[in-house]
């Protein structure tokens, strides 16, 4: 779908709430305590993994909610510029109709990035930034809001969120053709939908029969039912990777230890309740949004690769990163021995 992306990037800055008060200093001292956070994180993540040897470390950058947004409508915009766009009808109508849905597609993409931009504490964008070379984001405002929700200390807490982003930039830079083949995936599903809905209004008698008869359990499940066979083929390998990229950076934040990290325990229980928590009204957006989606998806990558590690070490695990075709299945995902049985037999 086309969208207007400056309208998206105005509507989420506009609607984005405002980050906890602190004082100059006390915003100069987190800055400080992240961007060094995310230096050191990389050599701990690098020593554990044994990815990325010799890579240069880029410097992180330390943003605020609204710039966030910015950067998140710049990445999805660069990711999307590979994938087909339907033409509207020619003329001053179909002019008229691209406008409103140009423009309604941007605030709603605006509306979705602001009530994530109070939420996401860093990001590694493989697509944005000035040169689409990627960047690595941390949101203090965010940091500081879940830190002081957690009680939990300061330097640890930082150094463990940049573990986890630290490690997704890793997977992309230490992974050379990574980055073209989810760009490539994420190309062919969205240039999909157009196919997908044609055929869902055919196929509308048999979804609303399955629904009846077995409703679906959130809002994936529902989507796929609108989907053709050949886009959810596309939809379970994005997946299944982006399963596998969240549980290996769980795995590694918490697995690079007490000794870099000696609060990990406590931030990890505090951290997961937290991530299960909310209001009424919060846990119905987050699953409407799919955030909740994104929550299993960072359980059953972890459980995945907690498994892998425990049966053949981490240098095991990186077999993933060999090629697209040693990537899990999505039916592997929640069976890694599956996985092991055709990757390392």
């Amino acid at each position: 779908m086309p969208v207007d992306w400056d309208l998206a990037a105005g509507t989420g800055a506009r609607l984005v709430p405002a980050g906890p008060a602190v004082t100059p200093a006390q915003a100069a001292t987190e800055v400080a305590r992240l961007r060094d956070g995310a230096r050191v994180s990389e050599q701990h993540v690098r020593a554990l993994t044994g990815l990325g040897a010799g890579l240069p470390v880029p410097e992180a950058d330390v943003v605020d909610r609204p710039d966030w947004i910015r950067s998140a409508v710049d990445g999805i915009a660069a990711l999307l510029d590979d994938a087909p766009v339907p033409r509207p009808p020619d003329g001053l109508v179909g002019d008229a109709v691209g406008r409103v849905t140009r423009s309604a597609a941007g605030i709603q993409m605006g509306t979705l990035l602001a009530f994530l931009g109070s939420r996401v504490l860093g990001q590694y964008d493989p697509f944005g930034g000035p040169e689409r070379a990627g960047r690595l984001l941390l949101v203090a405002p965010n940091v500081v809001a879940a830190r002081q929700a957690l009680d939990v200390d300061a330097d640890d807490f930082a150094l463990w969120v940049c573990l986890h982003e630290a490690t997704h930039r890793l997977q992309f830079t230490a992974v050379p053709w990574l980055r073209d083949h989810f760009r490539t995936e994420v190309a062919a599903f969205a240039g999909g939908f157009d196919r997908s809905a044609s055929g869902a209004v055919d196929r509308l008698p048999e979804i609303v029969k399955a629904v009846r008869r077995d409703p679906p359990r959130d809002g994936l499940a529902l989507v796929e039912m609108f989907q053709g066979a050949e886009q959810r083929a596309v939809l379970d390998r994005l997946l299944a990777l982006t399963t596998l990229l969240e549980g290996h950076a769980e795995h590694v934040m918490d697995a690079v230890g007490p000794a870099v990290v000696p609060t990990v325990a406590t931030i990890r229980a505090r951290f997961t309740t937290r991530r299960r928590g909310g209001s009424v009204l919060d846990r119905l957006l987050r699953t409407l949004l799919g955030v909740d989606a994104k929550i299993r998806q960072y359980e059953q990558g972890r459980v995945f690769v907690d498994h892998v590690v425990d049966q053949v070490g981490l240098s095991g695990l990186n077999a993933v990163w060999t090629a697209p075709e040693t990537l899990p299945l999505r039916a592997e995902i929640t069976d890694p021995d599956a996985w092991l049985r055709r990757v390392h037999a």
